[in-house]
């Protein structure tokens, strides 16, 4: 990583996530999606906590005194990355998803654009779009809220 300078480094392939970041002190920071062992733990580096899935997001908390807390059934798709939102394929496309529009885990409801390279996100929930809450070709945040679901 460091003679290429790379500073991240990600691979999914069916269901299984790695992600592998140069941390501040130049070690490697390994995150995986499932519960496998990364050769890193048996070198004696600690990683960090796996990130949250876009499922996890998008599942609401149940309970809780925050005031500002959506109300039940609700949930949001959130980005898994920094990037560009596209709600369609091509400006000539149809977005691939809108207010009304039903969604299941694997629907794709946009497009990422992240250092050049386009990624399909899913809803990974299961329920009807209310809102789109980012316009198309905004930047997006980690962890924003792209999409207002009502669950089911």
């Amino acid at each position: 990583m460091k003679r290429s300078e790379l500073t991240e480094f990600a691979v999914e392939e069916e269901g299984f996530k790695l992600k592998i970041r140069r941390g501040a002190n130049g070690l490697p920071i390994v995150s995986t999606g499932r519960g496998s062992s990364s050769p890193f733990l048996e070198s004696g580096i600690n990683p960090p906590m796996p990130l949250p899935s876009a499922a996890q997001n998008a599942v609401p908390t149940a309970g809780g005194s925050n005031p500002s807390q959506e109300e039940a059934g609700i949930a949001f798709i959130k980005s898994p990355m920094v990037g560009t939102f596209y709600r369609a394929a091509s400006p000539e496309s149809k977005p691939f998803s809108d207010t009304g529009t039903k969604v299941t885990e694997s629907s794709l409801v946009c497009i990422i654009e992240a250092m050049k390279i386009m990624n399909e996100i899913q809803a990974e929930a299961k329920g009807t779009i209310l809102e789109v809450l980012v316009e198309n070709g905004q930047p997006v945040e980690y962890g924003q809220r792209l999409f207002k679901i009502r669950q089911g």
